[in-house]
């Protein structure tokens, strides 16, 4: 057993899920995963849709994540509705510590930047740090909130999501994705000062794909305590408006530090 505590939980999760790469992608890397297949054997490709394709990896990554839990003494139990946080927890059976684990998956647009995460609510649940509301157990009962990300490229110019195979033509089907990486990171290390995409108040995610394999995005340097001031006080153009304010009090970490200096 690995005794995996809240020190080292990343660095034996990380290790343990990127010896799983190798049964994912093959050796030019593309995805092993070619469609669907019905009781007749006919072979349905998988939709170009990130949220298809995201789905299909977590399904993928779960038996995983659940041997890791296995071999190291955790407890893990998984988010009873999908709009709840966080995907999985982790309960340290020594201690009874929890670490949250949120899996999120974005692509590739160039090779320096991908189109980012959405890292969660910052209302609700962040703010009230005791509340039960779309979440597994309080905010403020984790000890450690991680984000595992899976970046790949889509390799969407020539598949044909209309065509049917049969299970012979298997290795004639071209992957939806390749170069599938895994990177593991505290939630405020890849955060960025801007919300998520949509309308939902959502943290959004570093875009750039260096700091996220480093965890070196803008709320890294300043540390844990001004990421969550930060999140916990940041106000929407809308939710300005209800509190009768001309305006947000700042809108990026510049902003945020001459506001906290006045």
């Amino acid at each position: 057993m690995m005794n995996v505590d809240k020190g080292n939980f990343r660095e034996k999760l990380s290790e343990y899920l990127n010896q799983y790469l190798y049964d994912i992608q093959d050796s030019d890397g593309n995805w092993t995963v070619k469609g669907f297949i019905d009781i007749f054997k006919n072979v349905y490709t998988i939709s170009l849709d990130t949220k298809v394709i995201s789905k299909v990896l977590e399904i993928m990554l779960f038996p995983k994540i659940q041997q890791f839990a296995i071999e190291n003494d955790f407890e893990i139990i998984l988010s009873k509705e999908q709009n709840f946080y966080p995907d999985i927890s982790f309960i340290n059976k020594n201690n009874g510590e929890k670490i949250a684990l949120d899996i999120k998956s974005t692509y590739q647009k160039s090779k320096t930047a991908a189109s980012g995460f959405t890292l969660g609510a910052f209302t609700g649940y962040f703010r009230d740090r005791t509340s039960k509301k779309n979440i597994t157990f309080p905010y403020g009962e984790y000890k450690k909130h991680y984000v595992l990300g899976i970046i790949y490229t889509k390799q969407d110019e020539r598949i044909d999501e209309y065509k049917i195979y049969s299970i012979a033509e298997l290795k004639r089907i071209l992957s939806v994705i390749k170069d599938i990486e895994f990177i593991l990171q505290e939630k405020y290390k890849i955060a960025s000062d801007k919300p998520g995409s949509g309308n939902t108040k959502n943290i959004g995610s570093t875009t750039k794909i260096e700091q996220m394999r480093d965890g070196t995005g803008i709320f890294s340097k300043y540390g844990i305590d001004v990421f969550d001031d930060y999140w916990m006080y940041y106000q929407t153009k809308d939710m300005a408006q209800l509190l009768e304010l001309p305006k947000p009090p700042y809108r990026n970490i510049k902003e945020y530090f001459e506001y906290k200096k006045a």
